[in-house]
């Protein structure tokens, strides 16, 4: 098992340039079951879930080449099961059941695993799926869906959900008639999506706002595209530099996706400035406390929550923290209070005391977005931090230790 080891009280400096996003890699990824022929998708980050989804693909009989640049080539299948040892490590898996289901009229799929942050039920894909005619039953941990024509039909969603907005609009684009999705997801990742099923001659309309509707076509073609810049690794940085102290340009990234959270660091005290396509951050000394609530985009997010906590902590006055998106995400609370910092969980917010310093620790990743949260307390703190689990890290961020070695980090991956 590795972790790692960090020297904190280092100052950031230089660039660093952002990879590409995650969560728009995987549903693209998942878009190749639609079409015959080959689809290519550049930009992909080197991350764990790639890795796993590769395999889930690859498991069906998609043929797949490459790395950074991958070609995907799902014309002739050997098998629509998504297995539980695959999918148990990664949530995203689910977004292979749309796809096969409308072209293929069949998949099997284990109910997803991935990070312990609260219950994220996928009831919400299955009975979108029902309403447009699929026979859907649970057995042995297994989604089995059957169906040899999905209708078009309007769905409601009763909560925003990204996963769900982005299976059943895949689905939905081989569907016969037109489907309508009310209070979608408007994230930038559905947003690319849709642009993407588009190209592959999908007819998808309203992608970004909480209406998308999208009439059905007979089949879909291959396309090349680039995937765009991830904005939490843009984030994460952007809160590393400023919690440093450092003088750090953030490179290709879209800064429009990232409003909601650089208001906040505005708020606290960074000095940032917006290039084309680059974010320059300036840190110092001083933070501002100030409230948080996290909401779907364009509102704060709530990947975020756990790094904006750590800055927090180290900020003049109290702060709230209220977490309105997953129950269970503050399990990196424990975590930061072994380093130094004053935090009191109510509910489903965190109030947050600002300390003098933090103090490094052993300490240990519960979830990808924690993982983050402890490495930028590390980078700041006073002495040895050792980040455990950090195979949760990998999951959302390419070569992260390397990255911020480059900045000036102290900072090594080592064997426990």
């Amino acid at each position: 098992m590795k972790k790692l080891v960090i020297h904190g009280g280092k100052t950031l400096k230089g660039e660093v340039r952002i990879s590409g996003a995650k969560n728009s890699a995987l549903p693209l990824m998942a878009a190749s079951l639609l079409t015959e022929g080959c689809n290519t998708l550049s930009n992909i980050p080197q991350l764990r879930d790639i890795k796993t989804i590769v395999k889930l693909l690859k498991r069906f009989g998609v043929e797949i080449k490459g790395r950074e640049v991958l070609q995907i080539d799902a014309s002739n299948l050997t098998s629509y099961e998504a297995p539980y040892d695959l999918v148990k490590t990664m949530r995203a898996s689910i977004l292979a059941l749309g796809p096969l289901l409308a072209r293929f009229g069949r998949a099997r799929v284990s109910l997803p695993g991935g990070c312990a942050i609260g219950p994220r039920p996928v009831d919400l894909h299955l009975k979108s799926l029902v309403s447009m005619g699929a026979h859907v039953t649970l057995e042995k941990g297994y989604i089995i869906a059957e169906c040899k024509k999905l209708r078009g039909t309007k769905i409601y969603f009763d909560i925003s959900t990204v996963t769900g907005t982005e299976n059943i609009m895949m689905a939905a684009t081989l569907a016969k008639g037109t489907t309508i999705l009310e209070n979608a997801a408007k994230e930038p990742e559905v947003e690319e999506l849709a642009s993407v099923l588009n190209k592959m001659g999908a007819k998808v309309d309203g992608a970004g706002t909480d209406v998308i509707i999208i009439d059905g076509v007979e089949s879909l073609h291959s396309v090349e595209h680039k995937i765009m810049p991830d904005r939490i690794e843009a984030g994460t940085y952007i809160i590393a530099a400023g919690i440093t102290g450092g003088d750090v340009t953030i490179l290709d990234c879209n800064t429009n996706h990232l409003n909601a959270l650089i208001d906040k660091l505005v708020e606290i005290g960074l000095d940032i400035k917006l290039k084309n396509g680059a974010v320059q951050v300036t840190g110092n000394s001083s933070f501002r406390s100030t409230d948080v609530k996290t909401l779907p985009y364009p509102g704060f997010p709530t990947d975020m929550q756990a790094q904006i906590m750590t800055l927090l902590c180290l900020a003049k006055g109290s702060s709230i923290i209220s977490e309105t998106i997953f129950n269970d995400r503050f399990m990196h609370v424990g975590e930061l209070k072994r380093m130094g910092a004053d935090i009191r969980l109510e509910g489903n917010s965190a109030i947050v005391n600002g300390v003098e310093k933090l103090c490094g620790a052993p300490v240990m990743a519960t979830d990808l977005r924690a993982s983050a949260s402890l490495v930028l307390a590390g980078l700041v703190a006073h002495g040895e931090t050792e980040v455990s689990r950090v195979y949760h890290l990998d999951r959302g961020y390419e070569r992260v230790e390397e990255k911020l070695s480059q900045l000036g980090a102290d900072i090594q991956r080592v064997g426990e």
